[in-house]
């Protein structure tokens, strides 16, 4: 997923995650965008300082399935 897809999926109420379910993109309260572990809640930014440049590889991040979506 591209930088673009990854925001408006987010926005649109899709969970978005990276390189596994324990691991999803959020933005906090002050418009960070972040990947956030589930497991034990540490954070690492969505993108490099550049704000472009995903901190991961664009095929590592993908939509997560919901089990009520199958």
């Amino acid at each position: 997923m591209t930088l673009p897809e990854i925001k408006d999926a987010v926005e649109s109420g899709k969970r978005v995650c990276w390189s596994s379910d324990a691991y999803a993109v959020a933005r906090d309260s002050i418009g960070q965008w972040l990947i956030k572990c589930r497991v034990n809640g540490s954070c690492i930014g969505l993108t490099w300082l550049d704000g472009k440049t995903l901190n991961g590889d664009q095929e590592d991040f993908y939509v997560e399935v919901q089990e009520n979506q199958q």
